[in-house]
């Protein structure tokens, strides 16, 4: 939806007489908080292109370096988690997670450093955390003094990373997991069942950090029901994240959840676009992804699937968000190899998808080694084969090979609940299978392992193909076609160590 600067004139005039307090209070444009307004959104251009971000899952709970949800695990008692706490800190009654807070110095935090290398790798756009489950806010917030600027590493982490991104010419995203942390952070109100400690309350229970923790109350079992949230958390969530949107005006917005409490989270999307049309005259340059299977249908939202992958090419746009190890650092972490992360990337940007992959900062603000050599990886794969990847359409179909022939044949159902959380039942991916992209004309098949002299590219036999290259390799390939589709002879030495892509005119 695109408004003139006339539009938009009128309807800040409009907005001064419209009655206050009577909901959210959003940037006057072309979206109001209703999903009906909702559905004229269209997904920008710059985002379909982009097809690799970089995501940093990193906060107060990546301290311990003890893996994803610490400020709740530390409490439930019995829990990995909860055992490290007893040993490294001591107990929770004593030493909560307010107390681990100030344990996060970042210390070694460079973003500009970061940045330069997450380019270099590919990433078109950035993403920073800017609030998670923990209530802790990553900015100088005004609606919260719980914030990075106030405490911890005291420092702008959303602003820094913002900079920094703008520099090296990456679109910048905040991420943001506000609205369950009313009922998610209820684990620190409880008390230990066994033990020496039993029934000593945490220090969550404490009335006197109640603004941090939350007032005590009954949660449900579904963390993320908007079951028993009263008005004003909802108010405050609005309110937190509205500043968080005024003072970096992202290009991307994330929400780890559906659109939550209706006309307050609508708000917060209509709010978010608006500015943008405000920004751009009248055009809505930026994205929000959320996980609402219901939510991103007919315009409103890209729909962002964790850990997942669809089964098929979406008419629309949509991302994977996924991370090399465990969400927040986790100095016990398996780290994925790189051929999976490539081919994650090359499968899902077959199917009309982005990839938001996460590289978990430790405590310090820098990347591990071992991050850095899987970084260095990507790096490499993408200077050679970038053109089948930025810029590209689904072409007729994803891919071949045996792989598709495995997903041809199981049940169908649900896509959207199949596919989140599908990437643990992946197959390894391997010479045989191949996956598509196209772009001005040209077919790119992406081999996704280097076969023995000979590729075969079964999906082209219809095709009159005039010439096939090699992305990384200097001339043009031999190649023989029929109806079972298109026999290319390899050159003896491959260009990457991962997925290559054949460039067929």
């Amino acid at each position: 939806m695109k408004w003139t600067r006339r539009d938009l004139a009128k309807s800040f005039a409009l907005a001064a007489w419209a009655p206050q307090g009577a909901g959210p209070d959003i940037t006057p444009g072309p979206f109001q908080a209703t999903r009906d307004s909702l559905k004229g959104y269209k997904v920008p251009d710059w985002f379909r292109d982009a097809k690799f971000g970089i995501w940093a899952h990193w906060g107060p709970q990546s301290a311990p370096e003890y893996g994803d949800w610490y400020a709740r695990n530390m409490y439930l008692e019995g829990q990995k988690q909860y055992k490290y706490h007893l040993q490294k800190y001591g107990h929770p009654s004593k030493f909560g997670f307010k107390d681990v807070i100030p344990t996060w110095k970042a210390e070694k935090f460079d973003p500009e450093a970061l940045m330069q290398l997450y380019k270099k790798a590919g990433a078109k756009y950035f993403v920073s955390m800017g609030v998670h489950h923990d209530n802790f806010d990553l900015w100088n917030s005004k609606h919260n003094r719980w914030n990075a600027v106030n405490m911890g590493p005291k420092k702008d982490v959303v602003g820094l990373w913002r900079t920094a991104a703008q520099k090296n010419g990456l679109k910048f995203g905040v991420s943001e997991h506000l609205a369950v942390s009313y009922h998610w952070f209820q684990s620190s109100h409880g008390a230990d069942k066994e033990g020496p400690y039993k029934g000593v309350p945490y220090d969550g229970a404490d009335p006197k950090y109640a603004e941090y923790y939350h007032e005590t109350h009954e949660a449900p079992k579904n963390l993320w029901s908007p079951e028993g949230v009263p008005l004003k958390w909802k108010q405050h969530y609005f309110a937190r994240i509205k500043d968080l949107l005024d003072q970096y005006e992202p290009d991307l917005l994330y929400t780890d959840g559906p659109i939550f409490f209706e006309e307050w989270g609508l708000g917060v999307t209509a709010h978010l676009y608006n500015i943008s049309a405000r920004k751009h005259g009248g055009r809505v340059e930026t994205v929000y992804a959320n996980k609402g299977k219901n939510d991103c249908v007919a315009g409103t939202c890209v729909l962002d699937l964790e850990r997942g992958v669809v089964d098929r090419i979406w008419d629309d746009p949509w991302q994977t968000d996924t991370c090399i190890g465990h969400w927040h650092y986790d100095k016990e972490a398996v780290y994925k190899t790189p051929k999976i992360v490539i081919d994650m990337l090359v499968d899902i940007v077959s199917r009309n998808g982005n990839l938001l992959l996460n590289l978990p900062l430790p405590s310090s603000g820098m990347l591990d080694d071992q991050e850095l050599k899987i970084l260095d990886e990507i790096t490499k794969w993408m200077a050679v084969n970038s053109e089948g990847i930025y810029g590209t359409r689904p072409w007729t179909k994803y891919g071949s090979g045996p792989s598709v022939e495995a997903a041809s044949t199981r049940q169908g159902g649900d896509h959207h609940n199949d596919a989140a959380f599908n990437e643990r039942d992946r197959k390894p991916l391997t010479g045989q299978d191949v996956r598509y992209t196209q772009k001005k004309g040209v077919l790119y098949a992406f081999l996704m392992g280097w076969p023995e002299k000979e590729a075969v590219v079964p999906d082209v036999g219809g095709m009159k193909v005039r010439q096939v290259e090699l992305l990384g390799h200097k001339g043009t390939l031999r190649f023989t076609q029929d109806a079972a589709g298109l026999k290319v002879t390899l050159p003896p030495d491959k260009p990457s160590d991962h997925a290559v892509a054949l460039r067929i005119t």
